[in-house]
């Protein structure tokens, strides 16, 4: 019964965020453009700045997770981010908010939000036993999609009612209630036990370092330990054929995230001139989907088996979301949220069954590596790919920009479909 209620602390704690997390998609970027006058080039920056952690300190942050009990990482997280939103509506307020602020905060909560990622995973199976690893994430993702199916339009209907700055203390408010959901979180959780005090392995790595002299040589055994065990996480990954080719079409995929991060708003909300509200809901239908998937993402990994569904989910995600480059005004803009829709059942089939997949195979004291390196792998791209829908945004202009993106999106599938031997995966 204790585990039970956790996990509800758990997903509720989750969904919160998510909900916060989607108004902020829409009233980030919209403060940026209406406020402060952003142009392509800013919003890929902003974008890119609230990434770049993953590739700064993705790596290292697996370590960090590894070491030390995942939930107190997480009610920092949640804090941190919230504190950070809540400087923008103050400025905002007045008079005092700049670009150089928003990129700030927007740092703030990519910091926030790869320790947050990376300790999320690796807690999961504390409070959950293994083997139903695929019906928790599931009920999760169903969480996570219908507050990201309200999030969008929730956070157009606050801009246009409260302002884009305003419109973030709903991301900030959701930050702190989530992290005090955290907070009464209980699980048995067992960092390495090689771990000591002030962060430095125990066994032979101690030994070592008592009989060097001095603190330089103190800290050069450090450094030298943080970078192996940073290395096992990777090399866990790239030996691990599905991992590595999930890795593979995941960096593709956040690359195609960070073009269309700009292309989004620049073409849907500039260019097509929907208002805020119908560019939130536009940016909600791919959580219907997604929600639909979630529910039958137990029922297809247990008919199919692991392999065949990320096989199968893959291929149709590339079907399914290339017309969506169709997009335009009048009636084609349906083909935008239609698309959407469809790809996010598919999509959603594929990160469940990839991430109980890993979460499955990986030993316990590698989790916090394994999917910090996941991360890296994959969401240290996102900032390039923001730089690069910036540039795009500037040459090619909205429709270009967006085209690029859809189109990106769905052929970074090709690194699963390429690879049949997927389909033979076992269910362990």
């Amino acid at each position: 019964m204790r585990l039970r209620g956790d996990f509800r602390r758990f997903m509720w704690s989750d969904a919160i965020t998510k909900l916060g997390t989607q108004v902020t998609l829409v009233a980030l970027p919209l403060t940026a453009v209406h406020t402060l006058h952003a142009g392509a080039f800013q919003l890929g920056l902003l974008a890119a700045v609230q990434t770049a952690a993953f590739l700064v300190i993705g790596l290292p942050a697996g370590v960090w997770v590894d070491r030390t009990r995942r939930r107190p990482i997480l009610v920092w997280a949640d804090l941190s981010r919230g504190a950070a939103l809540l400087t923008v509506p103050a400025a905002a307020w007045t008079g005092t908010l700049t670009l150089p602020h928003l990129y700030a905060v927007a740092l703030v909560l990519g910091v926030g939000t790869v320790f947050s990622d990376v300790a999320q995973m690796s807690f999961l199976p504390a409070i959950v036993p293994r083997r139903r690893l695929e019906h928790a994430n599931g009920r999760l993702e169903v969480t996570r999609q219908v507050s990201v199916l309200a999030g969008p339009g929730l956070g157009g209907w606050l801009v246009s009612t409260l302002t884009a700055p305003l419109a973030l203390l709903a991301d900030a408010i959701a930050y702190l209630v989530s992290g005090t959901l955290l907070s009464r979180v209980r699980a048995e959780e067992r960092p390495r036990a090689e771990a000591v005090a002030d962060g430095t392995p125990a066994g032979g790595a101690v030994a070592d370092r008592s009989r060097a002299e001095g603190a330089g040589a103190r800290d050069v055994l450090v450094e030298r330990r943080l970078w192996g065990e940073m290395r096992e996480g990777v090399a866990f990954v790239v030996r691990e054929p599905v991992l590595r080719r999930v890795a593979i079409g995941g960096a593709l995929t956040r690359i195609a995230m960070g073009v269309c991060a700009v292309a989004y708003p620049l073409y849907l909300y500039v260019d097509l001139q929907v208002d805020a509200v119908t560019y939130g809901l536009l940016l909600s239908a791919a959580a219907i989907g997604a929600l639909a998937g979630a529910t039958l993402v137990a029922r297809v990994t247990e008919r199919f088996g692991v392999g065949a569904t990320l096989y199968g989910s893959a291929v149709l995600v590339m079907a399914l979301q290339l017309p969506a480059v169709a997009t335009g005004p009048g009636w084609r803009l349906l083909i935008f949220p239609i698309t959407s829709a469809l790809a996010g059942v598919a999509g959603m089939i594929f990160n469940v069954a990839q991430l109980s997949h890993r979460q499955r195979i990986t030993p316990e004291h590698l989790l916090g590596r394994v999917n910090a390196s996941m991360r890296f792998l994959m969401w240290g791209t996102t900032p390039l790919g923001a730089l690069a829908g910036g540039l795009l945004g500037e040459w090619l202009g909205g429709y270009g920009v967006f085209a690029a993106g859809v189109a990106l999106l769905a052929l970074s599938y090709l690194a699963v479909v390429t690879a049949p031997a997927i389909r033979s995966t076992p269910t362990q």
